[in-house]
């Protein structure tokens, strides 16, 4: 039997390293991972660490750790942000963007679910500018949506062709620690960072949509894709023709099953004259296990070949327990999944550890793995 906190990979499939573990740095444990290719190619992986009992509002940082080989090697973890500096509560759901026109990358975070920040790196990730709030873009929503609580993403945001910069966020009309009722919309700028407009809310014809990613589309348009809280089990679905300001009611898409929790999607490659493109999805699917609606387990990994129509090739990463995961593409023949991994030993709610999956394109498309 496989302890709790052990990966179950497929054989000859991806290979894992532990980049954030619990109770190591002072951290009871590691949650909402996320990761961003730089500008120069680096590889950025970086989290909540969580003080206390590790719950949301824990007294929290933010850790990044860098790669310059294609995440084999790491360098140590720098905090680029702390409860201690921002005061008692969560610096959480941290989202990073790489502007590749301007040739920098772009942390946004918030402060106990209430307050938005940016920090910028100029030179590949290594250092980092001073915070600057950026709370007051969200004030637009407030006339239709009084909310009390906002987070970023979380996962990675995306540069569109257009140059803009967007990322997903949520808000909820809770005033105190709860987090629904909830909608989704995303913020974006057109200077580079230097401001923040935030689009239309999507429609709540789906109830409590939030943590949510999105794609560019081949054609120009963005497909958003939303954790929910209906009892459909399947992922909500919109989509947007203006740069993410307005979005279309949202849908369910039947291919992608729904374990209330967060997913990523990332563009592999772009349509050619001999080759469609690929859009890759990542998420826990215990259906396929026969376990409970909301059991996070058995991370499986999703190609679309016709901009997210369908999703044929499904391969499972790991068979055990697994919660919110983020992909990247650094190189056309591997794909990276960075996830919260099982269960610290004899611990029920502990994430054991952050793990970094190098996942070859070729094993996801094998017949095997259908």
């Amino acid at each position: 039997m496989v302890r709790l906190g052990e990966a179950r990979l497929a054989p000859g499939g991806p290979e894992a390293h532990d980049l954030f573990v619990a109770h190591q740095g002072g951290y009871w444990h590691h949650r909402i991972p996320g990761l961003c290719v730089t500008p120069q190619g680096a590889l950025l992986a970086y989290c909540e660490a969580r003080r206390g009992d590790g719950n949301d509002w824990a007294n929290s940082d933010i850790l990044l750790r860098r790669s310059d080989d294609g995440g084999h090697t790491w360098g140590a973890a720098q905090r680029l942000a702390s409860w201690r500096e921002h005061g008692p509560g969560p610096c959480n759901n941290p989202v990073c963007l790489a502007d590749r026109q301007a040739g920098r990358v772009h942390l946004l975070y918030c402060h106990s679910y209430g307050r938005v920040y940016q920090r910028i790196s100029q030179d590949d990730g290594h250092t980092w500018g001073a915070p600057v709030e950026i709370t007051a873009a969200l004030e637009p929503l407030r006339a239709q949506y009084d909310w009390g609580v906002v987070a970023v993403g979380p996962g990675h945001g995306i540069q569109l062709t257009s140059g803009r910069l967007l990322a997903p966020i949520w808000v909820s009309l809770s005033h105190t620690q709860a987090h629904q009722p909830s909608r989704t919309a995303t913020i974006y700028s057109d200077d580079h960072g230097q401001s923040w407009q935030v689009g239309r809310l999507v429609a709540d014809t789906i109830p409590n949509c939030n943590e949510a990613t999105v794609v560019e589309l081949a054609d120009g348009g963005l497909l958003l894709n939303m954790r929910h809280l209906s009892e459909r089990r399947q992922r909500a679905v919109a989509l947007s023709d203006d740069g993410g300001e307005h979005w279309s009611p949202p849908g369910f898409d039947e291919a992608l099953y729904e374990p209330r929790c967060f997913a990523s999607m990332v563009r592999h490659s772009l349509p050619t004259d001999d080759r469609p493109g690929c859009l890759l999805f990542v998420s826990p699917d215990a259906s396929a296990l026969g376990q409970e609606a909301h059991s996070r387990s058995n991370l499986t990994l999703r190609a679309s070949y016709d901009e997210g129509s369908t999703w044929p090739v499904a391969c499972t990463l790991d068979r055990g327990l697994a919660g919110y995961a983020d992909l990247a593409v650094q190189r056309v023949d591997a794909v990276l999944c960075l996830y919260e991994r099982g269960l610290a030993p004899d611990e029920r709610f502990t994430m054991a550890a952050l793990t970094l999956l190098h996942v070859p394109l070729g094993w996801l498309e094998a017949s095997s793995c259908a």
